[in-house]
């Protein structure tokens, strides 16, 4: 072989194919043609490429000269050389004829949005920069995501993998989530409860926090059925030593055959204006009868509830005549409340048993689950004990931590408190003034975030969206919804397809502080393997020095007093 013919095969391989793959193995797509570093990369398809085998929410590595973008497809377009061969387009019927426009006349676009970039170190950085002209763009492989990703290990928990690369991870940093609050969101009927579930499951196999969960339909402490009749296990039975039910119905819970640790009663004592006017939107009150809860618990202390239902004619008349509360705003107030009386969890009196119990609960590093049985299916019910728990919890916790003085070994543990029904806690209205708001803004500040779950993301403040570090979100079809969600996301409108475009089950976008990218992914089935996994004691064994002293102990003098 003469060397000329070294300098042809080096110039015109013959084997075309050597073009058509990366270093990683990944094939070959096309080459960027155009576009910016706010509105992503716009990338020509090569000919052999069939269009229809991409999908927005799908990862490619753009290859620059001295870095690798990693990218996500966020549209993909048909384009043409001659807008003419739309008016009067050719038969393709005939091979030749397709042969000849394909790649030529006609052809593929796919845009794609830079996400993270990979230098010589391996190490994935935020991208501030895009590569040139020209530079190949190939399908990214198991071991790109596994580059940017990780592994799952004592502080990473799988949740699922991306979409088309089914054997690999997309692994949650557990430690960053538990950090900052925590946001589940998707339409109705779009498995949001498996989905919580799932990073529930997480939090307790990595030891990362312990949970308060509100459980307002019975779907996170033992076993349901889902929408194809399956029975499902819960938390209790994939973690019967580290998860406690508690329970506002007892008769529920064992008739379901739980059996609970104890029965959640609040006292008429205890209830504060406050908690009242959280109610405002679900039981019709006025700001006149929230000013008169006010009046009234100044007036009368701390029974001023079972005083105004009992509603004597001189109370209400004495009232009237030395405050400037009207006897109608009285009665109405009162009939409001009436409905306290049919629910079997409010006493006259307490003793303040039962949040001492679940502090104690959490203080040796236990999961509680507190199930609403039948009161769940009252929104106003689950407000109120939701509120009332929240509040007094949250002091101690406060009160805990600055005792501590800065000693991190005295400080309670990490909590998560896990909420439905977010926006009725959260709406822009009230979520100043509410516990739930004042945790969703602290960070962290006293070891308390939550985990919200809502279908309706855009009637919660604001404030608080922006203040939620981690967003798994499953399909949404609202377009403020959808706003909401993305509010404060880099590159949200390439994302936004994407949202819209999500399967109606099992598929969910993760953003934020748990993530080094958003992510698409394909949960992992809540079934016998995940049990297996969860039950075996694979995920249980990754526990961290640093995890067991944010748990403590859980002796005696460690309690929350």
């Amino acid at each position: 072989m003469t060397d000329s013919d070294n300098i042809l095969d080096e110039w015109f391989p013959r084997d075309a194919g050597a073009y058509l793959t990366d270093a990683a193995g990944g094939a070959q797509l096309g080459v960027v043609v155009g576009g910016s570093l706010s509105k992503g990369l716009a990338v020509r398809l090569s000919r052999d490429v069939r269009i229809e085998d991409l999908a927005v929410g799908r990862y490619v590595v753009v290859q620059g000269v001295n870095k690798r973008f990693f990218c996500m497809i966020t549209d993909i377009t048909l384009d043409n050389t001659n807008p003419s061969i739309e008016s009067d387009p050719p038969n393709i019927a005939d091979q030749f004829l397709d042969a000849v426009y394909t790649g030529t006349a006609v052809y593929g676009t796919i845009s794609v949005a830079p996400m993270l970039s990979i230098e010589g170190d391996g190490v994935p950085k935020p991208v501030k920069t895009i590569p040139g002209h020209f530079r190949p763009v190939f399908n990214a492989t198991e071991q790109d995501v596994n580059d940017v990703f990780g592994h799952e290990d004592e502080t990473h928990f799988n949740v699922g993998a991306p979409l088309e690369l089914e054997e690999t991870q997309i692994n949650l940093d557990l430690q960053r989530l538990v950090e900052r609050s925590v946001g589940v969101f998707g339409k109705s009927g779009t498995g949001k409860s498996f989905l919580t579930r799932l990073i529930l499951a997480g939090v307790i196999t990595r030891k990362q926090a312990v949970n308060l969960i509100f459980d307002m339909h019975n779907d996170y402490g033992w076993e349901v059925t889902d929408e194809r009749g399956y029975k499902v296990k819960g938390l209790k039975q994939l973690f019967p030593s580290d998860v406690s039910i508690i329970t506002l119905d007892d008769e529920s819970t064992r008739r379901r055959g739980a059996k609970a640790d104890f029965e959640v009663k609040l006292g008429f004592n205890e209830i504060e204006p406050e908690d009242i006017a959280m109610l405002k939107g679900t039981m019709s009150l006025s700001d006149t009868m929230i000013d008169a809860a006010y009046t009234l618990k100044k007036e009368w202390g701390d029974g001023w509830i079972p005083r105004l239902l009992d509603g004597h004619s001189v109370d209400i008349e004495d009232i009237e005549a030395n405050t400037n509360i009207l006897r109608g705003t009285l009665i109405a107030l009162q009939r409001r409340l009436e409905r306290f009386e049919r629910w079997g969890f409010l006493t006259p009196e307490s003793s303040g048993d039962s949040v001492k119990e679940i502090i104690h609960l959490l203080e040796q590093g236990k999961t509680v689950v507190l199930e609403f049985g039948r009161y769940g299916n009252s929104l106003e019910a689950y407000i109120l004990v939701a509120n009332y728990l929240t509040r007094r919890i949250h002091h101690l916790y406060v009160e805990k931590v600055e005792t501590a003085l800065g000693d991190t070994a005295m400080e309670p543990p990490q909590l998560l408190i896990t909420i439905e029904e977010a926006h009725k806690f959260l709406d822009p209205l009230i979520a100043r003034q509410t516990i739930f708001g004042i945790i969703a803004r602290e960070l962290r500040k006293y070891n308390v975030t939550l985990l919200i779950v809502d279908q309706r993301p855009s009637q919660i403040d604001e404030e608080v969206l922006s203040q939620i570090g981690t967003r798994v979100t499953a399909l949404l079809d609202n377009e403020r919804d959808i706003s909401a969600v993305l509010t404060g996301i880099s590159g949200s409108s390439g994302l936004r397809e994407v949202l819209a475009r999500l399967d109606t089950k099992q598929q969910a976008i993760i953003m934020g502080h748990a993530v080094p990218m958003p992510v698409v992914v394909r949960t992992r089935s809540y079934d016998e393997a995940f049990y297996d996994a969860m039950m075996g004691g694979n995920g249980r064994k990754a526990k961290s020095s640093r995890a067991r002293k944010r748990l403590g102990s859980g002796d005696g003098d460690r309690r929350i007093r």
